[in-house]
């Protein structure tokens, strides 16, 4: 018989296993308007998904203390479906380095 680990063990799982990835959440025909929300449960977190003015599909965080603000959470649509991530890691989006134009030359293999 074994014995149910305990509970920091278990959050520390769930921190490095599980919230670092992402996860489904629902399909983009659940919110098909603009103000339409969703609110789930990821892994005891409460997390609104909404659909703002311009279309875009949001996900944020739902913060229990007072006056805090809503915390936005990394969301992502594919394949229409709404996929959110809960890590709480440095996630920046790194700037993209400019490309630069290159000539390359060949030659045919028949010359």
């Amino acid at each position: 018989m074994t014995t149910p680990p305990d509970d920091r063990s278990f959050r520390r799982e769930m921190a490095t296993a599980y919230r670092s990835g992402w996860h489904f959440i629902d399909l983009v025909t659940a919110l098909p308007h603009s103000g339409d929300s969703l609110m789930v449960t990821v892994f005891g977190e409460p997390v609104v998904v909404t659909r703002d003015e311009d279309g875009d599909v949001r996900a944020f965080r739902c913060l229990r203390r007072p006056r805090g603000a809503p915390q936005p959470v990394r969301c992502a649509v594919r394949y229409g479906m709404i996929f959110v991530n809960l890590d709480q890691r440095d996630h920046r989006q790194v700037a993209p380095e400019p490309a630069t134009l290159r000539t390359t030359s060949a030659t045919p293999r028949s010359a």
